[in-house]
């Protein structure tokens, strides 16, 4: 029956029985072969390709993460810089009258001469609309840290190169960024801005969030 021949049931010449069942002649061998081989050695080749597109998709994975963390830092830092910036335009004699929460005996409440610059009407101010200027940052990679960073391509006071950017563009992205954080951390900014405090991107950005945990007590020239 092996060896092919007529078939003993039907008396018609098969071709079944034509072709030996004991093993795969040459050509299946290499055709399964050419299919990644067969027993161990498919097994071996399967793992490996397996193994290979792991690393890939946690070295991609790794890299957007990454991406994205310096894209909030270099956000918190360049939102830090351009707060200070707008501050220092105001008047520092400029003062406005600014409520507390003590009374006098007499149940009124406690008013105190703040500047105005760091008043928090015009903090809020600010923050609303701060975040326009990252539409001055152009992307880059750090020669030495190979990380992301913006930095600015205008002085303060200019016009915007790219007033409506699509979404893809890198400033867009920083400008999202900023929003986001000016909103998730809005009491931690009027916090840190209504009082003259040293470090403000170190403190903030690296010590407060964790957002810059990589860049602590570095300049924001240097990243």
């Amino acid at each position: 029956r092996g060896g092919g021949g007529r078939c003993g049931v039907c008396g018609r010449v098969s071709l079944l029985h034509l072709w030996p069942l004991s093993a795969p002649g040459p050509g299946i061998r290499a055709a399964s072969a050419g299919f990644g081989g067969t027993g161990p050695d498919r097994t071996r080749r399967n793992a490996e390709m397996f193994l290979s597109a792991l690393l890939l998709v946690m070295a991609l994975s790794s890299g957007l993460a990454r991406r994205s963390a310096d894209l909030y830092c270099e956000a918190c830092r360049a939102l830090v810089d351009e707060m200070e910036s707008e501050i220092s335009r105001v008047d520092p004699l400029k003062m406005v009258e600014s409520g507390t929460f003590r009374l006098t005996p007499d149940g009124i409440p406690v008013t105190a001469q703040v500047p105005y610059g760091r008043s928090e009407p015009h903090l809020l101010s600010l923050l609303s609309g701060v975040c326009e200027q990252m539409l001055f940052y152009v992307e880059a990679i750090h020669p030495v840290t190979h990380r992301l960073t913006y930095r600015r391509l205008e002085e303060p006071g200019g016009e915007a190169p790219n007033a409506t950017p699509s979404p893809t563009d890198p400033n867009s992205s920083l400008k999202m960024a900023c929003e986001k954080l000016a909103e998730e951390y809005e009491d931690e900014l009027i916090e840190f801005f209504s009082r003259e405090t040293e470090n403000v991107k170190d403190r903030l950005c690296s010590r407060r969030t964790d957002l810059c945990d990589h860049a602590l007590s570095m300049n924001h020239d240097e990243l």
